[in-house]
Parts: C-alpha cells; sequence; structure tokens
C-alpha cells in the first residue's frame, strides 16, 4: 500500500472562514501515484473543521447561520472563565466534524458532481494546519 502525508498550514485574516479544499487534494492524491483507495482530510484544531457540500454562496451563508443558531457566538459559555472567548468555535466544530474520509477510484477523488471539500475555520487569526493523508494502491 502507497501512502502520502502532507499539511496544510492556514492563518485566515478572519475569525470565520471557508476555505476550499478540493483542488489541494486533488493535486495530493495525483502527487501520491494511488489509483484505487481513501484520503483523509482532517483539522487538527478544535475549533475549526472540515466537511464536503455544494460551493454556493448562499448556502454558505446558510451554513454559517445555522451554525450561529445553534452555537452562539457571544453567550457567556463556561469555557469563557478559562480566559477564551471562544466557546462558541469549539461546539460549532462539533456540529461539521473535524474530519472527512473520500474514496479515491481510478486517480481521483470520487465526489458527487456538486461536492466540494471545504476547511472551516471558527476561531481563525492564528496559525492552524489540516492533515490530508492518501492510502491506496
Amino acid at each position: 500500500m502507497k501512502s502520502l502525508t502532507e499539511y496544510l498550514w492556514f492563518e485566515t485574516p478572519r475569525r470565520r472562514e471557508l476555505v476550499r479544499l478540493t483542488d489541494t487534494v486533488t493535486a495530493l492524491v495525483r502527487k501520491s501515484g494511488i489509483q484505487e483507495g481513501m484520503v483523509l482530510v482532517s483539522a487538527m484544531h478544535i475549533t475549526a473543521g472540515v466537511f464536503v457540500n455544494d460551493d454556493e454562496p448562499g448556502l454558505h451563508e446558510d451554513i454559517w447561520e445555522w451554525l450561529q443558531h445553534l452555537a452562539p457566538a457571544g453567550p457567556d459559555y463556561r469555557h469563557h472563565r478559562t480566559g477564551e472567548d471562544n466557546g462558541d468555535a469549539h461546539l460549532k466544530s462539533l456540529l461539521v466534524h473535524h474530519q472527512v474520509i473520500i474514496p479515491v477510484t481510478g486517480g481521483k477523488l470520487d465526489l458527487g458532481p456538486w461536492q466540494q471539500v471545504f476547511y472551516a475555520e471558527f476561531d481563525g487569526q492564528r496559525r492552524k494546519r489540516v492533515i490530508v493523508k492518501v492510502m491506496g494502491e
């Protein structure tokens, strides 16, 4: 079995941001040389997430509003008693989860017609990383 591990580093200018990763993950699958397998894309921070969905601006705004409704910024979360102010970012990360596994078929990401891979930053403006691990034959 072949494998490739790469780390992607981000320091988003805004606290909340979406970064489309599909092209980068596609290039890493190509670099790995695998034809059949899987690729894991995982945020290595507890205030960020990775998900697969449509790359449509209206949907992105709907996602942000939904997350804000379920885990609003601003309330006095118990976590804030530690001196932090990012309790909502931790909860948002739980909602979208921190990783995805995508099949690789014929040397390509096997995504549906509208599916794209995204890194979701909920507490940005500092350096964070994502691991991409490609495995297969």
